[in-house]
Parts: C-alpha cells; structure tokens; sequence
C-alpha cells in the first residue's frame, strides 16, 4: 500500500511540474506571435521562473571503479573529477546494468535491464539489430519539453542509420558508432572489422579518423552545444571513447602525467570534464544543471598497462563480480545536491532515465522499465534507502548473481580471468582462461572483493535471494535454465 502511495504522489509531482513548464511555453508562444520572435523556445525559457534543468551525461568506456582520484587512484591528478566529488555526491555502489559495451548503454538510455530490450551482446560493425523504434530514450523523453539533445562519443546501439541517436530523440550526433577497436588495426583480429567511421547525423564524414582527437572533437562540440543552448533546457550525453583500447591522447597531454599512456588518457578525461563544468559555471547555468559521470563497464584487464584498475573489487569487464559492474559515479549539481557527500546505497545507471522524469515531469516510457528514481538519495534526504529490493547481474540472457542490502549471492557459472599469469604491456592482451564459481555468498560491506563464501553461514539469506532470483526468472528468463521470460521485447531488426 505504501508503495501505491508514493507511486501516486511521484506521478502527480511529474504531471504538476509538467503543468508549469507547459504553460510557460504556452505563454511564451503567444508573446513570441506577438512580437514575431523565431524560436518561441528560446523565449519560454526565459519566461519560465520554472525552467525545468538542464542534464549532461558523461559516459566513459571502460574506466574502473579506482581509476580516478575520488575513487582511489594515486600518481597522477584528476582535479575536474575531484571538484565534481567535492560539490556532489559521490556514490560507492553504483552499477552499470551490465559488464559490457552495447547491453551497459542499452540500459542507460532506456532505464531497462539489456535483456528487457532486446540487446545483452555487444554488437559489430553491420549488425543486423539495434535499439528498437518501440523503446523510449531519455532524449526521447524530454523532447516533448522543448530540451534541445545531442550525443557526441560512442553510441553502440546499432549503426544502421535507423538506430542511429538522430533517430532516437537526438537533434545532433558526432562519433564512433560502436567501440573504437573494431578497425583494421585490430592486434588480434585485424581483418575481423572494417574501416573505422566517424558520423556526423547518419553521414560518414571520416573513415579510420585520428584517434588522438576524439576527446578534444567531443568536448568541443558539448561545449559549443552548451553556448548553443544556454536559453533553452537541454540534455547532453558525452560518451567518450577512451578509455578503451587502443588508448589514444592528444598531444596536449601526451607523456603529462608521467605514469605511462592509460594515465595521460585518464587525464585528458578529466580535462574534458573541467571544460564542461567551467562553461556551464561560465554561462551561468551550472545551478540549473545536474552532470552525471559514470563508466559503462569495469577495465579490460586482459590489456594489461592500457587497463584501468578496479581497485579492491574483484575481476572485470565480462564478469558479473563487481569489479565489472561497479563503476565510478558523480552526480553534481551546484545549489541542488549537497556537497561533500558519499552514498553508499545501491543505484544503477538504469536509475538515471527516471530520475530525469521526476526532476522533470517528463512523460515515463509506456513500456514497463526497471529503473527507479533515485533523487532522495541525490539531495541525501534523512533516511534515505535504495529504491532497489535487488539489482540482478546477467550475462547475456543468463543470470548469474544477484544483490540485496549488503549480500550478493552468484550461481554457478563459469568465467573469465587472468589468474597470476603475466600483465600484458604496449596494448597487446594476454590470454584469458576459463573458470568457474560454485554457489557462493558474499556480505560486500564486509568483504569488497568477493573473497569469502558464506553461504553455508547465512542459508536463510541464500534462499531469500534464490526466491528474488527465482522472480526475476519469470520475467527475464534464465538461460541457464532454459528459461526465456515473460518480460524480455525485441530488439529493433534490420
């Protein structure tokens, strides 16, 4: 009963502020016919005491839970980075709903489990599917609302024009339309993938580009998108390519940090994340802005030097131990989210699409999502807990774990490690073996890295989350247990 309440009070809260701004831009409209001004838009953000926010995403490509200073990593400075921690909010447990690139961004821009929407693999240049037509995109959503939108890094949701972000909610696109390792420089496959191509709209404006200037033509584009839409609300999603493999920097930050190239890459990503933040504050909007930044997957520890670190968690990329989901997360908002504070409830990226409607009034997707509104615990109102019973961690369309509070139970399941063999170096992987883990309980507030099975200790808690597992089944599927769900919808299809 008190979840119905609170769903009904949220819902009247969206329809309220959707009210508001709406009648701003009723009466904006009409003094616009008055005075033949062009963008009526422009000046209903002016009219509207109650301009709703502004939101910029900025999403990188395998960084790891402690590869930038808020979060542990030492010898080299990522000062933008720790400003945002100092200002914000910096969350502990914060997961990406999956441990690699295509099913992770699936998620973020839906507010869904990948396995909900059709796309838990990772996808390849040509790729006969993408983000379905049926799916509601946080652009997509506040279009409605007048925000002006742009993504400019990596989409990997398809790179058919019709998956294309132009076509999903996106006024402008600039970028990579899947990883930038799948080009013919490949170390281990390289007639594998075709010539790399860089899109401007649906348009190839380059091919194999210069990858040294990705991170400087990205943050160039958000900033001049921000000084574009400065009268207007907006959402800007900065997916940056970096730092995954093969690592690129500009020259301007080339040998700076004088830890070797992952380092300097790092710090060309903080440099990226000051200019943002320093525009904003110049244009005066940074108290009407709320700036996420998060990782899409835990390091690809296979590339050794060119890896980030996952500090204490274990494992990484392509696992379901934390150290593959776990990301680094900052949430600032100048005036709106106090600062200083640390969090330590779970949320996930599928939690940023609802909480956007909140703030907003936006319309929710019609279609059922998993995420949840997480602005009590970003504005850290006394009390506050995770909105989440439990976070599920699948592999493709296989469940493999499963986390509630403090304990994270897995299932039998195989996977990837590198075990004490040697660390690769200069960008070309070393091998992963296979292994496998038993059913196995962990108390993550008492144990990080995932050492220590205490599932013969707790057997009352193993079958409380075998009983979630067992839930999530039915609506999901299980494929290893030949199980496909009731809830999972297509992909979109060529």
């Amino acid at each position: 009963m008190r979840a119905h309440y609170e769903r009904e009070h949220n819902r009247m809260n969206r329809e309220l502020n959707r009210r508001e701004f709406l009648k701003g831009i009723g009466l904006a409209t009409a003094g616009a016919a008055l005075y033949g001004c062009a963008n009526p838009l422009r000046l209903a953000a002016k009219a509207s005491k109650d301009r709703p926010p502004n939101f910029v995403v900025i999403f990188i490509d395998d960084m790891a839970y402690a590869d930038v200073g808020p979060f542990g990593a030492k010898g080299y400075p990522t000062p933008n980075l720790d400003r945002m921690a100092a200002e914000g909010v910096r969350f502990t447990d914060f997961y990406a709903a999956a441990s690699l690139c295509t099913p992770s961004r699936a998620s973020l821009m839906t507010g869904c489990y990948p396995q909900r929407v059709g796309l838990p693999y990772v996808l390849g240049p040509n790729a006969k599917v993408g983000i379905s037509d049926d799916e509601t995109t946080i652009a997509q959503m506040l279009k409605p609302l007048g925000y002006a939108t742009a993504c400019y890094g990596k989409w990997h949701l398809g790179d058919h024009a019709e998956f294309l972000p132009t076509r999903h909610g996106f006024d402008e696109y600039f970028g990579l339309p899947y990883s930038n390792d799948m080009w013919p420089r490949h170390p281990e496959n390289p007639q594998g993938y075709p010539d790399l191509p860089l899109v401007e709209g649906e348009r190839v404006v380059a091919y194999d580009p210069d990858q040294t200037q990705l991170t400087t033509w990205y943050t160039e584009r958000a900033v001049r998108f921000i000084e574009k839409n400065q009268d207007r609300p907006f959402f800007l999603y900065l997916p940056h390519s970096m730092v995954h493999v093969p690592l690129h920097v500009s020259d301007k930050f080339k040998g700076k940090s004088g830890k070797g190239l992952f380092a300097d890459v790092v710090m060309e990503i903080d440099w990226s994340v000051g200019q943002i933040l320093s525009t904003l504050t110049r244009l005066g909007v940074d108290k009407n802005t709320m700036v996420v930044f998060c990782s899409d997957n835990g390091p690809w520890l296979s590339y050794g030097d060119h890896a980030g670190s996952a500090g204490p968690l274990r494992e990484g990329k392509g696992t379901t131990f934390d150290g593959g989901q776990r990301e680094p997360t900052l949430f600032w908002w100048p005036g709106k989210i106090p600062a200083g504070r640390t969090c330590s409830e779970v949320a996930s990226t599928m939690d940023v699409l609802p909480t956007i409607a909140g703030l907003t009034g936006a319309q929710l997707p019609q279609q059922k999502i998993d995420g949840k509104d997480i602005w009590p615990l970003l504005e850290g109102r006394p009390g506050a807990k995770s909105p989440h019973e439990a976070f599920f961690f699948y592999q493709g369309y296989a469940l493999e774990a499963v986390r509630s509070g403090p304990w994270k139970l897995h299932f039998p399941h195989g996977y990837r490690t590198l075990g004490d063999g040697p660390r690769a170096t200069g960008g070309i992987p070393a091998k992963y073996k296979q292994t496998k883990t038993d059913l196995a309980l962990y108390n993550l507030e008492t144990d990080i890295g995932e050492q220590h099975n205490v599932a013969d200790q707790h057997p009352d808690v193993v079958e409380r989350l075998q009983r979630l597992a067992d839930a999530m089944r039915q609506d999901l599927g299980d494929e290893a247990k030949k199980m496909d769900g009731t809830g999972r919808r297509p992909s979109g299809r060529i």
